[in-house]
């Protein structure tokens, strides 16, 4: 997408009047922005070794500079390329303690892929079918004689999502049963007919969570251990409680100034949608299981890869370059995650967040164009805040509605054009930054209070 194409879609989704509830993080779905979403045409060839100084040095400078806390892992036919923990696992006034690759984290919607992949096991052996429907299990639903399993595995189920409820917030951290989680999705009723369209729901993968024990005969957990991780040896994957230090878990956090503890969801209410902690490297070893058909069968795979409205069943497609993955990521508290498998390349990727200030889509591109030998500079997160006020504010243009607003967090600069996500600016030279990723260049006039967004030769004019 080209900046001015990006601006003229945001002027029609003004026009339309569309708003986008902004929601907790959750389980809920980002779509992942610049390079990670943009397949280009060009390609290069694939080399089994990669600059790991390089990949080292990203991570360094993200730790020194409090940019992120997390962990990564690549694993590439099975065998580890690259794993790598930076951070803090915990942080107190009494200690800090350190990261390391065990580290366990809140995984949030890759349990998605989990549930969709125990949904077909149960589908293989007989129990289910895609179009079962709902009320054979919870008549006491919305529509339950209409919502079939497809439709809860591709979210076109028509259910409120509970995680949208302006009241959410409020309850997270109180423990849910089942009862009240399901009194919860009912009380909203329906936002629309089943396959009526595609629309991101948790709701119905609580719901699948809820189906699994009841087709199984056993508890979430105990399915999961049965049938994923005692299988394929996930020694570090189970659901999640209350953080626990001495099982690994950590703690998650938001930056300012310092890293401040987030609280934690019960996860009693993610359930099915959001309730697994793991690690980077147990994560890529269930990918790689799952599409080297160890989990389902090669049948279920293809329908789990099939794509509606951009999206499957508890996967969707993630385009880098000429490349494809095909995987998930997910948010809770202030964890997030990433899990990509590329199969043209036998390739697992896996990183988890407990605390991030660059934005982890910015961390995914350094990541996946080291690897892949793009180019990429990383990024410099040398200059303190009192450097960059003089950059910051509302600037707005003649050309379009759309506003540029520049703020800074850590040292970094960052822009957001209306309605979209935020990307950070690396200096390259006086008053001058850069976005590798959107491929645009901002050049500041601050005497005329103005900036200049330049894509190439062409560029836009803001004013503060």
């Amino acid at each position: 997408m080209t900046l001015k194409s990006y601006y003229e879609e945001d002027e029609r989704k003004e026009s339309s009047n569309n708003q986008l509830t902004k929601a907790r993080p959750i389980m809920k779905i980002k779509i992942l922005t610049t390079t990670l979403l943009i397949g280009l045409s060009f390609g290069t060839l694939f080399s089994q070794s990669f600059n790991k100084p390089k990949l080292d040095s990203l991570m360094d400078i993200l730790a020194e500079k409090n940019n992120a806390m997390g962990s990564v892992t690549i694993s590439r036919n099975g065998l580890l390329v690259y794993n790598r923990a930076i951070g803090y696992s915990s942080i107190s006034s009494d200690e800090k303690l350190p990261a390391t690759i065990q580290t366990k984290y809140r995984i949030g919607s890759i349990t998605k892929i989990f549930t969709a992949t125990m949904i077909f096991q149960l589908i293989e052996d007989g129990k289910l079918s895609l179009n079962t429907t709902v009320d054979k299990y919870f008549p006491q639903l919305p529509n339950a004689r209409n919502i079939t399993i497809r439709n809860l595995l591709n979210h076109r189920s028509g259910l409120y999502n509970f995680t949208d409820d302006p009241e959410y917030v409020i309850w997270e951290t109180q423990p849910k049963t089942q009862d009240e989680m399901l009194a919860i999705i009912t009380k909203d009723g329906v936002d629309f007919q089943p396959d009526e369209k595609f629309s991101y729901s948790n709701s119905g993968y609580v719901i699948l969570g809820y189906i699994i024990e009841k087709v199984s005969k056993e508890s979430y957990s105990k399915y999961l251990s049965n049938t994923i991780t005692s299988k394929i040896g996930l020694s570090s994957t189970y659901v999640g409680t209350k953080t626990d230090l001495k099982k690994g878990e950590s703690y998650s956090y938001d930056f300012s100034d310092y890293w401040v503890q987030s609280t934690e969801t019960d996860m009693s209410i993610p359930g099915g949608a959001g309730a697994i902690v793991s690690t980077p490297s147990d994560l890529t070893k269930f990918i790689e299981s799952l599409f080297s058909l160890k989990l389902v069968s090669y049948s279920s795979l293809e329908q789990m890869k099939t794509l509606t409205d951009g999206f499957g069943m508890g996967m969707f497609q993630i385009p880098f370059y000429e490349k494809q993955a095909y995987g998930h990521n997910g948010g809770i508290d202030d964890f997030a995650s990433y899990l990509a498998y590329f199969p043209d390349d036998n390739l697992a990727v896996a990183y988890c967040t407990n605390g991030q200030v660059y934005p982890m889509n910015d961390i995914l591109t350094g990541i996946l164009s080291i690897y892949f030998d793009k180019p990429y500079s990383i990024p410099l997160f040398n200059l303190k805040p009192e450097d960059l006020e003089k950059y910051l504010g509302v600037y707005s243009t003649t050309q379009f509605s759309a506003k540029v607003t520049i703020t800074e967090k850590a040292g970094t600069l960052f822009a957001q054009v209306t309605g979209g996500p935020l990307f950070p600016l690396e200096p390259t030279e006086k008053d001058i930054f850069k976005c590798d990723p959107m491929g645009i260049t901002i050049e500041f006039n601050l005497d005329e209070t103005e900036l200049t967004i330049k894509e190439g030769e062409n560029g836009i004019l803001f004013t503060k």
